[in-house]
């Protein structure tokens, strides 16, 4: 079992395919990206952010970081990997490593469990990208800690900075979804997994937090153009989370931070211990 980084980068200027070369990629037209002493490259060009420092604060990476670490989504992670791992079964005639890219990657912690999952299947080109820096920096400098097991990018899922047609599979947990651009750089027969709250997500959060609940929309999707439906799978399971950090923590790595009123934030934080439901859905659409 090999895991190594996904290769097939691409410009962000231009579109062309980009190579290593030293402590760079480098494109044919000239551009060039340093890697950062931590291991990772911005991909990111100033035209392409919406804000200086766009995504998650330094402050909600290490909130996430601190949530992952202690076990609490765990249940994802294992589907998610036993949903990744399972493609790469069926694609086990190919003699190619299979490809997978984390869209939005955060800290890094489903790529890991992924690699981690995968000790006996077929070789694996791992790929985390988010559009935070505080999020990549934190991924890599946890993956340095071992021989380095992604590409670690900072880029934006509206411009990926990816070949066209190179990866077997695209994860989109709990992030923004651009279909169009993972239809682009998906083979075809290749899998876009999303991760999805469901309708009672947290729901003991929120009612602490918000004076009323919004009605729940429908959980009916429409097929995303270049793809097919492949299979849904629901994981729920209660959360009991003990003392008033991990309540911060949850929180803090949500957009309830910012969407709650003062003194929803305030009843959070005067709580103890919550018992709240995790409700997501796995969603699996097939590249066509």
């Amino acid at each position: 079992m090999s895991i190594t980084p996904f290769q097939a980068l691409a410009c962000p200027l231009d579109g062309k395919p980009l190579a290593h070369s030293g402590s760079a990629w480098r494109c044919p037209e000239g551009h060039s990206f340093d890697i950062a002493k931590q291991g990772y490259v911005n991909l990111l060009p100033v035209q392409q952010k919406r804000s200086h420092d766009p995504g998650d604060s330094k402050a909600m990476v290490a909130a996430r970081q601190r949530f992952l670490d202690a076990g609490h989504y765990q249940p994802i992670a294992d589907a998610v990997s036993h949903a990744v791992l399972g493609h790469a079964e069926v694609q086990s005639l190919s003699s190619e490593p299979f490809s997978c890219l984390d869209a939005g990657c955060g800290e890094g912690y489903y790529l890991r469990q992924l690699a981690d999952a995968a000790a006996n299947e077929r070789s694996l080109l791992l790929m985390g990208l988010d559009i935070s820096k505080w999020a990549v920096l934190a991924a890599a400098k946890q993956d340095a800690k071992h021989s380095p097991l992604s590409s670690w990018v900072v880029g934006s899922n509206a411009h990926l900075p990816v070949q066209t047609g190179t990866l077997d599979s695209v994860l989109c947990m709990f992030g923004f979804p651009v279909t169009s651009e993972f239809a682009r750089v998906l083979k075809t027969g290749g899998v876009l997994l999303q991760v999805e709250a469901g309708p009672d997500h947290l729901r003991e959060l929120r009612e602490i937090i918000y004076p009323t609940l919004k009605p729940e929309r429908s959980n009916e999707v429409g097929v995303p153009e270049g793809f097919s439906s492949h299979s849904s799978e629901r994981v729920s399971y209660s959360l009991t989370l003990k003392g008033s950090e991990e309540i911060a923590d949850l929180l803090a790595m949500t957009p309830h931070l910012y969407r709650a009123s003062a003194e929803g934030r305030a009843r959070a934080a005067s709580l103890e211990m919550l018992a709240v439901t995790v409700d997501v859905r796995v969603v699996q659409w097939l590249r066509v």
